[in-house]
């Protein structure tokens, strides 16, 4: 069984309609490589380190796709959108299947 991978993405936001623009853009690429939102926004509480104000988290099928959105033409569409409206960090990781706490 081949691992899922993620985005895990932390936004600052400058221009929260402007910001709408992007969203909406970055629609087909995340249709295109089956992406579903695990955490988009919502409450926080930062409990160690440092925090940007919005967390996303979102999986795909397998890392392979993850990377493949994200460096994809539909998706740079999206990001020239995004730019100049917000700071974000982001990273993609792939899933881990291995043994968990009991």
């Amino acid at each position: 069984m081949m691992s899922k991978g993620y985005w895990i993405v932390h936004v600052d936001i400058t221009d929260l309609e402007g910001y709408k623009a992007y969203q909406a853009a970055n629609a087909s690429a995340f249709r295109k490589y089956g992406a579903r939102f695990l955490v988009r926004g919502g409450k926080s509480e930062l409990v160690e380190g440092k925090q940007r104000s919005r967390h996303v988290i979102i999986e795909f099928p397998d890392y392979a796709s993850a990377l493949a959105c994200y460096h994809s033409p539909e998706y740079a569409a999206a990001k020239a959108k995004r730019l100049d409206l917000s700071e974000m960090d982001a990273v993609v990781v792939e899933g881990y299947e291995g043994v968990q706490p009991n």
